[in-house]
């Protein structure tokens, strides 16, 4: 599991970089309109929102953008009823399974470019409920393995953490997603550095790819998240270190 942890934090650093270039604001801001519509615009009370609000902090979001795609969420705007959620299920190279999200105004231009996408990499949508049950949605706190112990994290258990998942690099501390924000919160209040925090689709079980099918992979989940209507790219893929260094180094 090593190198798919490791990949997951390139993979955060990079969204953070293309955030503050702003091409990820906008897809940011549509996490937070869809949680805030759904949920309604109190922080406290919405841990999806809350989620949602601090993935786009992490990200140095403005906070004048936050409170603008809180407010087109929790009212009665047209731009915020239009925006809806699509989850994709795809196979991707060497046989991984894909959990694409979007954030959408238009459900039929989106399923194009998805479709596109995937056969552009030799990868194609699957059958609703094919891919899903592989997954399971949970809250992923990561943590530098090198500079605590397990015994350090405990706090998170007791905040209401269900797991503290370790490898050589990286710990997970794992959780519900409305546990996420307590979890997060606990860990820090501790003095405990966090790498990334964020709700996934935590796969349950993992297919091992060598190079040449990572290689695609890799360009195939750049592809699908450069589109602006995808927000995040789940898959069940693991690698090898060694694999990982030459393919995303």
């Amino acid at each position: 599991m090593s190198g798919h942890s490791k990949w997951a934090g390139i993979k955060h650093k990079k969204a953070i970089v293309d955030a503050r270039r702003g091409q990820q604001f906008t897809k940011l801001a549509r996490a937070i309109t869809v949680a805030a519509r759904e949920g309604g615009g109190e922080v406290e009370s919405n841990a999806a929102l809350a989620n949602a609000v601090q993935k786009a902090k992490d990200a140095s979001m403005p906070k004048d953008n936050i409170e603008r795609a809180i407010a087109k969420g929790s009212g009665a705007g047209a731009d915020a009823e239009a925006i809806e959620t699509v989850l994709y299920e795809a196979y991707g190279p060497g046989g991984v399974a894909l959990l694409i999200e979007a954030y959408t105004e238009n459900r039929n231009r989106t399923g194009a470019d998805v479709r596109h996408l995937l056969s552009g990499q030799g990868a194609n949508l699957a059958e609703p409920g094919s891919v899903g049950y592989l997954f399971e949605r949970r809250g992923v706190v990561v943590v530098d393995a090198s500079a605590y112990s397990e015994d350090d994290l405990l706090v998170a258990i007791e905040a209401g953490a269900l797991d503290i998942v370790s490898d050589e690099d990286v710990f997970e501390v794992i959780c519900e997603p409305s546990a996420l924000s307590a979890v997060r919160a606990a860990l820090e209040q501790a003095g405990i550095d966090i790498e990334s925090a964020e709700v996934v689709q935590r796969p349950t079980v993992r297919v091992e790819i060598d190079e040449e099918a990572a290689t695609k992979l890799f360009r195939l989940i750049d592809a699908l998240e450069e589109n602006d209507d995808v927000g995040a790219v789940h898959a069940n893929f693991d690698v090898s270190d060694e694999v990982l260094e030459r393919v995303a180094g």
